[in-house]
């Protein structure tokens, strides 16, 4: 099924708070090869776009606010799943990976926290 059509179908069925399960491991590949093709075609027209608007520290606050702010809400959401995970007493494996998604997760708000900070610092200097 083309990407297109299948993103379609899955947005629509996010809207009822539905999710598929894949079970094959190729059909998995597939979708992460597909994630990491679409997210790489528009790199290029990011990189373009950010050095043209990211003139002075200034501009560059806006993006990585945004960015951290999704970062954040994805990571509760993940912290809400590795819960559910727990309770329902999934593999000890899974429970490991979802723990590290998480805590990288976290580390990584920081880190755009602590850019954030360093663009107010570097324009107070200025």
């Amino acid at each position: 099924m083309p990407l297109a059509r299948r993103s379609l179908m899955e947005a629509a069925a996010a809207r009822f708070g539905w999710r598929r399960a894949y079970g094959d491991i190729t059909e998995i590949d597939g979708l992460l090869t597909e994630q990491a093709e679409t997210a790489y075609t528009g790199a290029a027209d990011h990189a373009a776009l950010a050095t043209a608007k990211n003139t002075d520290v200034l501009a560059v606050r806006p993006g990585v606010l945004d960015v951290r702010g999704r970062i954040f809400a994805d990571v509760l959401y993940l912290e809400g799943v590795l819960t559910g995970a727990r309770n329902r007493g999934l593999p000890t494996e899974l429970i490991e990976r979802l723990e590290d998604a998480v805590d990288h997760g976290h580390e990584l708000t920081v880190l755009l926290a602590d850019t954030v900070r360093t663009t107010a610092a570097l324009h107070a200097v200025s």
